[in-house]
C-alpha cells in the first residue's frame, strides 16, 4: 500500500509540475520523504524528475529554444554537480531545514503574488542557470529559481515548458552520478526507477492533455498551500533532529 502511494504521489507530481508551470520535484520531493530517508528521496525524485523532462521533451519538442537552453543549461550543469557534492556531506537534518526553508519561501512569496522580476539580459540567463543549478544538486529541486528566470525572457508557454525541460534534463544528468557516487541509492530501492520512468511520462503526457482545461491559478494556489505546510513540518523536524 505505502509503495502504490508513493507512486501515486509521483504521477501527480508530474500532473501538476506541467499543468502548474514549475518543476514536479518541487512537490514530489517532500511527498516522497514520508516514504524514504531524504538522500534515497533525492536520488529517486533525481531519477523520477528526469524521466518527467524526457517525456515533456518528447511531447513538446518542437517549441525548444535550444539558444536559451545551452546558455541557462551549462552553468546548471557544473554548479549542480557542485551542489550535489555538497548534499553528500552534511546532516539529513541540515537538509529537511534547508528544504522546508526554501519551500517555504517560494509559496509565500507566490501565494502574495511577489513575483520575482528580474532583466531579461545573458548574464541574467547565465545566473539563473547557475543558482538554478546549485539548488536542484544540494536540495533537489530548482524548478522555483529556473522558471523566475526564464519566466523573465517572457517566452510563450509552449517554449518555457520545453525549454526549462530541457535544461532540467542537462542538470538531472550532472546531479544523479554524484548522489550514486555518494551511495545516495541502496540496492532494495533499484526497482523504482523503471517504474518511477513509466509514471513520469505518463503522467507528463496526461499534464500536456489538460494544460489548457483548467485554470493554473486557482489549482497553482491549492498546491502552494500544500507546499507551504509541508515545508513547516520538514523544518520542525530538521530542527528536532540537531
Amino acid at each position: 500500500m505505502a509503495e502504490l502511494a508513493f507512486l501515486a504521489a509521483a504521477f501527480l507530481s508530474e500532473i501538476i509540475g506541467t499543468v502548474a508551470g514549475f518543476g514536479s520535484s518541487t512537490i514530489f520531493l517532500p511527498l516522497a520523504l514520508f516514504f524514504v530517508d531524504f538522500k534515497t528521496a533525492l536520488v529517486l525524485v533525481a531519477f523520477f524528475h528526469l524521466s518527467g523532462n524526457i517525456g515533456r521533451i518528447t511531447f513538446f519538442r518542437k517549441f525548444i529554444d535550444f539558444k536559451i537552453a545551452l546558455a541557462f543549461g551549462v552553468p546548471s550543469i557544473i554548479l549542480s554537480a557542485v551542489g550535489a557534492y555538497l548534499a553528500t556531506q552534511l546532516s539529513p537534518y541540515v537538509f529537511k531545514i534547508i528544504l522546508g526553508v526554501f519551500l517555504m519561501i517560494f509559496s509565500i512569496m507566490s501565494l502574495s503574488k511577489h513575483n520575482i522580476k528580474l532583466p531579461s539580459k545573458r548574464s541574467s540567463i547565465l545566473v539563473g542557470g547557475a543558482l538554478s543549478g546549485f539548488l536542484a544538486g544540494f536540495v533537489g529541486t530548482g524548478g522555483v529559481l529556473r522558471g523566475a528566470f526564464l519566466t523573465a525572457i517572457n517566452l510563450a508557454k509552449n517554449k518555457y515548458i520545453a525549454t526549462a525541460a530541457a535544461v532540467a534534463m542537462m542538470t538531472d544528468l550532472a546531479r544523479i552520478p554524484v548522489y550514486i557516487s555518494g551511495g545516495f541509492l541502496a540496492q532494495e530501492f533499484h526497482y523504482y526507477i523503471p517504474t518511477l520512468f513509466v509514471v513520469a511520462v505518463a503522467g507528463s503526457y496526461i499534464g500536456k492533455k489538460i494544460v489548457t482545461a483548467i485554470p493554473q491559478k486557482s489549482f497553482r494556489k491549492v498546491v502552494l498551500v500544500s507546499i507551504f505546510l509541508v515545508s513547516v513540518k520538514f523544518v520542525l523536524d530538521g530542527l528536532g533532529g540537531l
